[in-house]
């Protein structure tokens, strides 16, 4: 069973964040990225990204609801670390 879930993070640097974050990940995962989108497959799911000028969204995938909880740590973790600046709402919307 694949669960599923989503946020969208108001931010006005959804773009500057979605490639931290992908550059931070490609050293140890397989990701692919541009300024718009960007993929990170992690061992405990996939993370997919996409940027617009006002918001960062996020959706993920994972086999089960141990390795959500996991990934949503690990992905939110490091936005906030890179976000250090801003304090950004996550609302994450469990399919």
């Amino acid at each position: 069973m694949t669960t599923a879930s989503k946020t969208a993070i108001l931010t006005e640097h959804a773009s500057r964040y979605l490639q931290q974050l992908c550059k931070h990940f490609a050293h140890k995962r397989p990701v692919t990225f541009d300024e718009q989108a960007g993929e990170i497959s992690f061992s405990v799911g996939d993370c997919r990204l996409k940027a617009d000028g006002s918001a960062l969204h996020i959706d993920l995938t994972a086999p089960g609801v141990e390795e959500m909880e996991q990934l949503k740590d690990v992905v939110i973790r490091h936005l906030v670390r890179f976000a250090f600046r801003e304090e950004l709402a996550v609302d994450w919307q469990d399919a």
